[in-house]
């Protein structure tokens, strides 16, 4: 997700870019199938703001019977980003004080939202993710998954205290 904004860098405050995502990608701790949606990129008066609406598909494991499911997602995403070359002169340019946490445009003058996509991915997904609300899990005994096989345990008299 790797965009050159510098044309848009040399236009009006004001002026809009918009693309279609459809890209696959790998995360840190889960493999990511595809993220698709739409990308706006806005110039402002110190650099560009990023406002995109993703759908993505995660495979993740289930926390209660251990297999693994596609986790569908969508939010917003809305970020800043801010030069660190002059797209006209060349010249090494200073971000703002509050720039801090945002998204630097390299020398290159190319926008890399794929950092920022992981990590709003990665914070969407849940602690204990679910491959649906009625999961089973784990026989506690022999490890059985009950949402596929009813447990052969003979299961131990409880104590009645």
């Amino acid at each position: 997700m790797r965009y050159n904004v510098a044309q848009l860098l040399m236009e009006p405050i004001g002026s809009i870019r918009r693309y279609q995502l459809d890209e696959s990608l790998d995360g840190p701790q889960s493999s990511l199938d595809r993220a698709t949606g739409t990308v706006e990129i806005l110039r402002t008066h110190q650099g560009l703001l990023t406002m995109a609406r993703i759908e993505t598909q995660v495979q993740t494991t289930c926390s209660r019977c251990l297999s693994e499911f596609q986790r569908q997602s969508s939010w917003k995403l809305e970020e800043e980003s801010y030069p660190t070359v002059d797209p006209g002169t060349g010249k090494k340019m200073v971000p703002p004080d509050e720039s801090e946490g945002v998204i630097h445009i390299d020398s290159q003058h190319m926008l890399d939202l794929s950092d920022v996509v992981r990590q709003y991915i990665l914070t969407d997904i849940p602690i204990k993710p679910l491959c649906s609300n009625n999961c089973l899990g784990l026989c506690p005994e022999c490890g059985a998954n009950l949402n596929e096989e009813k447990c052969k345990c003979e299961t131990a008299p409880t104590d009645a205290r």
